[in-house]
Order: structure tokens, then C-alpha cells, then sequence
């Protein structure tokens, strides 16, 4: 037998926000079936695990120890504006590869 990736979850205080900004990044939408307290967001098109966004009561303490890398489709400076269009802030930017947060601070790169 093997594993697989079914879903990513995050834990979060506003799942929902959490939910559509990587909707909106991964241009998917979130399940209609979402609520307050946890919501989750299937991958565009076929394949790829799904995002859980569980509500939780503590705050984010630390840097993440897991994270995405983004390849965008297009020019890495269009996606960066794009993202932070979004919500995304940075954390730093080399030109070549950004690190970047989600709206609840959760680390991401572009490449």
C-alpha cells in the first residue's frame, strides 16, 4: 500500500478569509459547504490535495516549518502584484525569489 496527499490543513482564526485569499491564488473557489469554523478549498482542476482551514484559538507563534513554493505561470513581477493584490504581504524579495505572508501570517514563496 501506499499514502497520499488528500489535504493541507491550516489552523487559523478566520477560516473563511484564510480560504478565499487561496482560492483566489490558486483560481479555485471555496466549497459551498464552508462555515466560520472550517472551510476548505479543492484544487483547480484534476489532482493535488485540498486546503482545510480549521479555526483554532491560539495565535501563530512561530515560522511555518512547512510551506508552498509557487511557481507562477507568469513573470514572477506580475504574480508578486498580483498576490499582494490579494492580501499577501513580503516578507523579502530578491527579484528571482519572494518570501511571502498570507493574511494570517503564514509563510509562502513565489519562485
Amino acid at each position: 500500500m501506499v499514502s497520499f496527499i488528500k489535504s493541507v490543513t491550516f489552523d487559523c482564526h478566520q477560516p473563511l478569509l484564510v480560504a478565499a485569499f487561496w482560492a483566489e491564488v490558486l483560481r479555485s473557489n471555496v466549497d459551498d459547504d464552508s462555515t466560520p469554523d472550517r472551510a476548505w478549498v479543492e484544487p483547480a482542476g484534476s489532482g493535488g490535495p485540498s486546503l482545510w482551514f480549521v479555526r483554532v484559538p491560539e495565535q501563530k507563534a512561530a515560522k511555518n516549518r512547512q510551506h508552498f513554493d509557487l511557481w507562477p505561470t507568469s513573470a514572477h513581477a506580475e504574480e508578486f502584484g498580483r498576490l499582494v493584490s490579494l492580501g499577501a504581504s513580503v516578507l523579502r524579495d530578491d527579484g528571482e525569489l519572494a518570501v511571502m505572508l498570507d493574511p494570517e501570517g503564514n509563510e509562502f514563496c513565489v519562485e
